[in-house]
């Protein structure tokens, strides 16, 4: 493969020259929230149908639903750039705001078209999705049906929608106007540096512990100084939340997010006892690499630590050629989309201060190109990032030609894509290390990930299950919500380690993230799920790559249940395959603690 010099930066200016001072920016907004108002005229003045011949006016809606969605989504992508970008983009901000006004207006427009599906009358409603034009549309219409059964009546459901945009969704901006303007002082070399969040969060992985635990002492300041503003949105959010779920009669918070990923509480429940059985082999890894360190015990900021003191550093075009020739071993389609990315500069990785902490892939469904924000500064968790992202867009990629609301796929669906490039990338790191110690180093990265979906990740879940039983009783405490969230890791991470992390309610975005709540197994799922494509594709012929763009293409047209019986032959929710797919993990663990018995 031709050494190429990708660049670190993006580029937006193929969507909209000049940024959020784009003229055509401004105008496409305003053309986006005129198809917004069309729309709802269409769905208000649209008769429920009492024959299954009157399906004409169904299908003008979806198609005034495929451009409005199409619109709103590829003017929040470039929204979602711009302040990812640069933290300090105020027009951003505005923009932000504006778009989820016109958000706002969808959902409501959505709600009254769902009400008016669940009054056809069921004969009708079956008969109807048997014609030509919409029954390539019967999952997602079903589904939108069912659940508007399960919703207050119109009027009400549309005040919760507009009261949203300043309560519920602008507690969740608060927040990331906070840590957006957060910086954490690091001294590096006799020099004091302010960095970013994220920045800061990078230095973690170094071998110098004293170092490690200076910035993570640091780092936790930042969060304490900010605790009683970070305690004010997650109450606030999930007071919202809550009380809508009372006023729906749903009792149980884990309805809305099993919703939304298309999963019944049985599979949730298979997967995190199968997990909660094979745990003593990574409680074994940490001991182990405890050891290693010279430590009694791992500290929360020892977990991502490096076991030598030889730092391995990857260069952005290495990291990205790297993954261009994995991506190859596994078919040529994700190797080809890989490269474009690379070469076509939708990547932007650049370190620098001024940014946004963390990484995420946002797709631009009308430009039909996808974009990747992260921060790489060199370590082979960039270079997993990096995979990982990419996996993201490929699934959007394989959905391009769909039906707008074919396409719209659950969270724990998409993190699978994202994994299985990851997986694909951290597997082959291992296998090809050109010496031992490289490939001890590689593998413990992976198995790295693999405590942070079974460890990490579950206690998260615990923290988030916990709070909510909590917040049922009124508002909770800052040292409540640091006391729930020690009680959580110690219990996912088997007691396992010496200091937790206490800020980290206040720390992880995802609990404050108000498009989707329980922002967190859905990447569990996606890890574990993946593992189980993975192995099918390591036991099939060349022609894997069609049989898994299937099952991607699937993702936004049926539930995880179905869509695992349907590709897989397996059921969810039972543990077998959750125990297989956690087997491979142990693997690792395995021979991590083989190649280090004798260090």
């Amino acid at each position: 493969m031709k050494k190429t010099q990708y660049s670190q930066i993006w580029d937006l200016d193929v969507f909209f020259e000049g940024g959020s001072n784009s003229e055509e920016f401004a105008l496409y907004i305003e053309d986006t929230h005129q198809k917004m108002k069309e729309l709802d005229t269409v769905v208000k003045e649209w008769e429920i149908p009492t024959s299954s011949h009157e399906t004409k006016g169904l299908i003008n809606i979806v198609g005034h639903i495929n451009v409005t969605l199409r619109q709103l989504m590829e003017s929040s992508a470039f929204v979602s750039c711009l302040s990812a970008q640069n933290v300090n983009d105020k027009k951003a901000n505005l923009y932000r705001a504006k778009l989820n006004q016109i958000g706002a207006s969808l959902s409501t427009s959505l709600t009254t078209f769902d009400q008016k599906l669940s009054k056809i009358e069921d004969n009708t409603w079956i008969e109807m999705l048997d014609k030509p034009n919409l029954n390539n549309l019967s999952f997602i219409l079903n589904e939108r049906r069912e659940q508007a059964k399960e919703k207050l009546p119109l009027e009400q459901e549309a005040l919760i929608n507009d009261l949203a945009v300043d309560g519920y969704h602008a507690w969740g901006e608060m927040y990331d106007s906070i840590v957006g303007g957060m910086s954490v002082i690091i001294e590096e070399n006799g020099e004091k540096k302010e960095l970013s969040v994220g920045q800061a969060a990078n230095k973690l992985s170094t071998s110098d512990r004293d170092k490690r635990k200076e910035v993570y002492n640091q780092i936790q300041k930042a969060w304490a100084e900010k605790e009683d503003l970070f305690g004010e949105t997650l109450n606030h959010l999930s007071g919202f939340r809550l009380q809508m779920y009372k006023h729906r009669g749903w009792d149980n918070v884990l309805k809305e997010p099993l919703q939304i990923n298309r999963m019944n509480e049985q599979t949730l429940n298979a997967m995190w006892n199968a997990i909660n059985k094979n745990k003593g082999r990574f409680v074994q890894y940490l001991e182990r690499k405890a050891s290693l360190l010279g430590l009694e015990k791992l500290s929360w900021y020892d977990i991502g630590a490096p076991i030598s003191s030889s730092e391995n550093r990857v260069s952005y075009d290495e990291g990205a050629h790297f993954i261009q020739e994995q991506f190859e071993r596994f078919g040529p389609k994700m190797a080809a989309f890989a490269q474009r990315a690379f070469e076509e500069s939708w990547i932007e990785a650049e370190d620098r201060s001024g940014k946004q902490p963390g990484g995420f892939c946002t797709s631009f469904p009308i430009s039909q190109q996808t974009r990747i924000f992260m921060t790489y500064s060199g370590t082979p968790s960039n270079v997993a990032t990096l995979a990982h992202e990419l996996g993201h867009a490929f699934h959007q990629h394989v959905m391009d030609e769909l039906e707008p609301l074919n396409q719209l796929y659950a969270m724990n669906v998409a993190e699978t894509a994202s994994t299985f490039a990851e997986m694909i990338v951290a597997d082959a790191s291992v296998k090809h290390a050109p010496n031992e110690e490289e490939r001890l180093h590689l593998l413990e990265d992976k198995i790295q990930r693999s405590v942070a979906f079974f460890m990490n990740i579950h206690s998260r879940f615990l923290f988030e299950t916990r709070f909510y039983e909590e917040r049922t009783k009124g508002p909770v405490s800052v040292e409540k919500l640091k006391q729930l969230t020690e009680d959580a890791q110690k219990e996912a991470y088997c007691e396992s380690l010496e200091e937790y992390s206490p800020y980290y309610w206040a720390s992880k975005l995802h609990f404050h993230i108000t498009e989707v709540p329980f922002y967190n197994f859905p990447y569990t799922f996606g890890y574990l799920f993946s593992l189980g494509i993975y192995a099918k594709a390591l036991n099939s012929g060349s022609d894997f790559e069609e049989q898994y763009i299937s099952l991607l293409q699937d993702t936004g047209r049926m539930s995880v249940e179905d869509l695992a019986k349907k590709h897989l032959n397996v059921d969810l929710t039972e543990e077998a395959f959750w125990e297989s797919a956690i087997e491979i993990c142990v693997n690792d663990v395995e021979e991590f603690l083989s190649l280090t018995e004798n260090k």
